[in-house]
């Protein structure tokens, strides 16, 4: 396979008020054209911010402090402003998490994803009106020719999810990065969407780097998946391999936590769900050592004042433990 996108040692800080925080901390990830990559962690893991990153979208008080995010072997992060602007949504489109906050209010549906098409096409104002529609029903809206016309109120959650959707392949980009794209959406309709990427991911041979904190989503939509935790990630590999033979502590209380993964039960005979004791560490005060140590059930003295590397332990696995790596060698 082609290698597509790869980062090499990605650092995003904050400045604060408290302090300066670390959001992204030194990840690395490679995904080759076709793939779809999940990521996933608790909320404030770094997942979002990692694809701000990528996209070169972060707010004011952050910065990138160091690493690369080499896509078809140039250095995005080396381009100009305008050179990037150029590489979103032609090259490269993100899904964002609440559609209603990303669609202006005040334009027609049709008129927001023409922009998209004149803006990377250069083509005239019709005929991107025209490619409106079109993309409007590939994705999977019914009467097309008069949901243009429409304001993102008018429309369902699941509705304006695929408008983003549209809006994101309206230049059949290399990779898409969905943020949470099944967030407040009910069942049925997650499904349908995940589908809707899916098919749009073998239609155009296109990367899909997804968002998510639902193993559930990564199992039947990733093909590799990263585990990250308080800025870093954790544990690296193949969707089988990741939910066969977890080898992160981090990683196995997550699958644990599932409510398809509860093993435990009460006296009474009822089964409970299995939680993660403790809390995710402040960012602003993270511990010398490893950041799981005050979480971790095989924790160790090592633990608490070095910081574990993330390690390949077999072929396409890596994992970032002190025992983990120990128990494989």
């Amino acid at each position: 396979m082609q290698t597509l996108l790869e980062i090499k040692n990605l650092k995003t800080v904050f400045s604060t008020a408290r302090g300066v925080i670390k959001a992204v901390d030194g990840v690395s990830l490679i995904l080759n054209t076709g793939e779809t990559l999940g990521i996933v962690g608790e909320s404030g893991c770094g997942k979002t911010m990692l694809a701000l990153s990528m996209m070169r979208l972060i707010p004011a008080n952050g910065r990138i402090a160091g690493g690369e995010v080499l896509f078809s072997g140039q250095n995005l992060l080396s381009l100009s402003e305008d050179e990037m602007r150029e590489k979103r949504g032609r090259d490269i489109a993100m899904i964002f998490q609440e559609p209603m906050t990303s669609l202006n209010p005040v334009l027609r549906i049709g008129e927001q994803i023409a922009e998209a098409i004149r803006l990377h096409q250069h083509v005239p104002a019709k005929e991107a009106l025209f490619l409106s529609e079109r993309l409007l029903a590939e994705v999977g809206i019914p009467e097309p020719e008069r949901r243009v016309k429409d304001y993102p109120h008018q429309l369902s959650g699941g509705m304006r999810q695929r408008v983003m959707i549209a809006m994101a392949m309206s230049c059949r980009p290399q990779l898409l990065l969905a943020d949470e794209p099944t967030t407040a959406l009910d069942v049925t309709i997650q499904a349908q969407i995940l589908n809707l990427i899916s098919d749009l991911k073998e239609k155009n041979n296109m990367a899909v780097i997804l968002i998510t904190h639902d193993l559930g989503i990564v199992a039947e939509a990733a093909q590799k998946v990263a585990v990250m935790y308080a800025g870093k990630v954790v544990e690296m590999s193949e969707v089988e391999k990741l939910f066969s033979q977890p080898q992160h502590p981090y990683t196995r209380g997550l699958i644990e936590s599932r409510p398809s993964g509860c093993a435990d039960t009460e006296a009474n005979g009822e089964a409970y769900l299995k939680t993660i004791p403790g809390t995710v560490p402040s960012l602003y005060n993270l511990p010398p050592g490893c950041r799981f140590f005050e979480r971790c059930v095989l924790a160790e003295d090592e633990c608490r004042v070095r910081k574990p590397e993330l390690l390949e332990i077999e072929n396409g696995h890596f994992v970032s433990c002190f025992v983990s790596q120990r128990i494989v060698k």
